[in-house]
């Protein structure tokens, strides 16, 4: 398949994924919403007549215009929100040397892969790492933690901006935003559900009269039971498999993304010591928060479970591990070197 035919299938197949994100997302708040009406409903149903029925699906209503609201405001504005998160600073007239480098090489992978230049920023972080965003090329975003600014020489930050340009040129960056927020919106769903269930135990937890017995035929609606068991694992598991799902999607990606950036650059030995520089540092990027994690170059928490490889790295890290990263560059390289030898 020529590079070409990949690059539009990985396109189109990021689309793809978009789109069944966001149709994904609104079910799953649908869910959560008509799922808790049905078991409130069949939990009324044999009440006694003193005990109000619940027969207009409200929550449900309201969690699906919720969930469609999020998605847009995630589409319009998730790649803001995700550079205000980190303090990132827009560079608009280089400041110093770094940034002026900083600008130089972002304009120059630009020609390379083809695309607008992205808008630029720093953030405020002494650890090195980078991350892209933005819902299409033209609307897309760089940045980079002055960390990574101080600790890489040129060619090794040209590399590092090129694997960022990749993901922008694959659509990868839509649907890591995408996301990210809605990893975000799942978790704090959760726990506001969660606190309002807990609120509800205690609220009703005193009772014990012929209301809470319902109409003496004694134990409860049995399905009510099943539904409302299932709703409460779906918002104790929601936010577990939303992280691990955004964490499959990065690590598919970064391999990709690694190999056209190198094409990007000619230069696979520029990412490969990058990413040595990067592994290097044990502190993690505190301004980068986890629900973002999937978005950057290099895992941002302090864990090593990116170095592990078979299960434990595949469920609980969001890169692949950094040694077969740099194993694979290195091997372009040879490659390329091998084709040059006369």
């Amino acid at each position: 398949m020529t590079a070409p035919a990949n690059l539009f299938e990985q396109q189109e197949s990021n689309r793809r994924r978009s789109f069944w994100l966001v149709t994904g997302f609104v079910l799953f708040f649908a869910w959560v919403g008509f799922g808790g009406d049905l078991a409130w409903y069949l939990m009324t149903a044999d009440a006694g007549p003193e005990v109000p029925r619940h027969t207009v699906p409200g929550i449900g209503i309201v969690a699906t215009l919720i969930a469609g609201g999020i998605c847009w405001y995630s589409w319009r504005k998730g790649p803001e929100r995700v550079l205000w998160a980190t303090g990132a600073r827009e560079v608009l007239e280089p400041a110093t040397e770094l940034e002026q480098r900083l600008v130089n090489v972002v304009e120059e992978m630009a020609i390379a892969s083809g695309q607008p230049r992205p808008r630029i920023f720093v953030v405020p972080d002494g650890d090195p790492n980078a991350f892209a965003t933005g819902i299409e090329p033209r609307k897309a975003s760089v940045a980079v933690t002055q960390g990574l600014l101080e600790r890489l020489d040129r060619d090794e930050l040209q590399g590092v901006v090129a694997h960022e340009m990749a993901h922008v040129q694959n659509f990868d960056t839509r649907l890591m935003t995408l996301l990210a927020a809605m990893v975000g919106a799942i978790a704090l769903m959760s726990d506001g559900m969660g606190r309002i269930i807990r609120g509800g135990v205690r609220i009703g937890g005193g009772g014990g009269g012929r209301s809470a017995r319902g109409s003496g035929k004694g134990g409860g609606n049995p399905l009510a039971l099943i539904v409302l068991v299932l709703w409460v694992l779906t918002l104790v598991l929601a936010p577990i498999i939303s992280r691990f799902l955004a964490m499959a999607v990065s690590r598919r990606r970064e391999y990709l993304a690694d190999a056209t950036g190198a094409q990007f650059t000619r230069n696979p030995m520029a990412l490969a010591r990058a990413l040595e520089k990067l592994d290097a540092a044990h502190e993690p990027t505190h301004a980068i928060t986890r629900g973002a994690a999937h978005l950057c170059i290099v895992d941002p928490s302090a864990s090593r479970l990116s170095a592990r490889e078979g299960f434990l790295g595949d469920v609980f890290a969001s890169h692949p591990p950094i040694a077969q990263r740099i194993i694979r560059l290195k091997g372009m390289a040879y490659q390329a070197a091998k084709q040059q030898a006369p």
